[in-house]
């Protein structure tokens, strides 16, 4: 791509010889242990590699699992200094597979597992009002509105009141206090609308009180320290801030109608949230919906113990009913009225669907979370396997479509569904 195209379309420089700029894990991948042929490894790495050519994503990281092996593990590019307007002198930093990278709103789906792990603990009935765990959100006509709603973006309070200063993201009291102020849209349940950050907030406010303890010792206690994890956590420590990686907007500019879903679904324009999530406040802030950091493999990790019914090397995490909980469709396809695209969830996750889903070609069972568009993170019990796919560009509408979509019909096509005494939860 020549200089003028790559200022246009906002993206990076990207080298012709894409090995120079390759990071392999080659002692953590596995394919022969699970079965997966070399030709498919390589088709998928190729598939990864371009949507790295669109010049889209300065940095990426891929962690893709079947049957329970490491098949595919790589990061390509760089975390920071390779961004649309950054000079020719800006120093490089490469990406590797230990980077961490905020998963943004694919952190839901790790806070909705604790919620249905508070569950199985007798500590909540996800249809209790949420008035009934904090009575303070029972203002404005919110006293009926009920975690389950809330976990399934029908809870009435899709968005932060419009106004609000920025900076109130990382205070939580004063963003629980407006957001119990806050007149719901609705509070039947019946609309349904993406809360891209607004959810998190209540579901954490619910788990410290009735816990009382924080989100991030529960996390570190029930999930992070039991699989392993180093990082996982929401936000970073500010000894570690340097180590995440760099978020980039890139590729066209977003023009209306574009403009106004992500005003109304992020509070902002594209450049603004690129200097929300770069601020080193926002990076060290507990954001239950949306800055949980960690790598490629170990989001692809909390996935393969969902799809080994709660387990992970032989530990328990949570119980098998937990798991089918946390995954069961909650209501039918329809249009979600924040992103204005169709949609299915649970009580937590995003779905799949037949013949075509947001995972991909016949993906009825297949369940996971995308972050700020690009960022793909799901399993697929139909197929036995787990994806995690991160990068650091933040393009919505552009040149790149077509190569995320063929990333995730390439995955689908070279693993085809199982027959179904083999798949690793029951999905009759």
């Amino acid at each position: 791509m020549n200089r003028f195209a790559r200022r246009a379309l906002h993206t990076s420089a990207i080298p012709n010889d894409l090995e120079a700029v390759t990071f392999r894990d080659r002692a953590g991948e596995r394919p022969e242990a699970a079965g997966v042929s070399t030709a498919s490894v390589d088709a998928i790495w190729r598939s990864a590699q371009g949507l790295y050519r669109t010049g889209t994503h300065p940095g990426m990281q891929l962690s893709v699992r079947h049957r329970g092996e490491q098949i595919l593990h790589r990061a390509i590019g760089h975390a920071s200094g390779n961004g649309p307007h950054d000079s020719a002198d800006t120093p490089r930093v490469a990406m590797t597979t230990e980077t961490p990278v905020c998963y943004f709103s694919a952190s839901k789906a790790v806070t909705a597992l604790l919620m249905h792990m508070l569950v199985e603990q007798g500590l909540i009935s996800l249809m209790d009002p949420v008035a009934y765990y904090c009575p303070e959100f029972a203002q404005s006509g919110k006293r009926t509105i009920n975690i389950h709603q809330i976990l399934s973006h029908r809870g009435g309070i899709p968005a932060i009141p419009k106004g609000t200063p920025i900076d109130v993201l990382w205070d939580q009291d004063e963003i629980w206090r407006l957001l119990c102020e806050a007149e719901p849209v609705e509070v039947d349940g019946t609309k349904f609308a993406y809360h891209a950050i607004t959810g998190g907030y209540v579901l954490q406010r619910v788990l410290e009180k009735v816990t009382g303890d924080t989100i991030e010792a529960f996390l570190d206690r029930h999930i992070r320290k039991p699989m392993g994890m180093r990082w996982f956590t929401y936000g970073i420590s500010r000894d570690r801030v340097s180590d995440l990686a760099t978020n980039y907007a890139t590729g066209p500019t977003p023009r209306f109608p574009v403009s106004w879903v992500i005003n109304r679904a992020l509070g902002g324009d594209i450049h603004t949230v690129e200097q929300v999530i770069n601020d080193p406040r926002f990076q060290e802030a507990v954001i239950p919906a949306g800055n949980l950091c960690g790598t490629a493999e170990e989001m692809g990790r909390f996935y393969q113990m969902m799809l080994n019914g709660g387990v992970w090397n032989g530990r328990r995490i949570c119980e098998p009913l937990t798991v089918h909980r946390a995954i069961q469709q909650y209501g039918s396809l329809q249009i979600d009225r924040t992103l204005m695209i169709p949609m299915r969830f649970s009580a937590g996750l995003m779905l799949g669907g037949n013949p075509v889903g947001l995972w991909g070609q016949h993906s009825r069972y297949a369940f996971g979370h995308i972050g700020l568009i690009n960022k793909l993170c799901w399993a697929d019990a139909g197929r036995d396997i787990s994806v995690s796919l991160l990068n650091t560009g933040l393009p919505i509408v552009g040149h790149h479509l077509p190569a995320l979509a063929k990333f995730v019909y390439t995955v689908c096509r070279e693993f085809p569904l199982i027959p179904e005494s083999e798949r690793p939860l029951a999905t009759a």
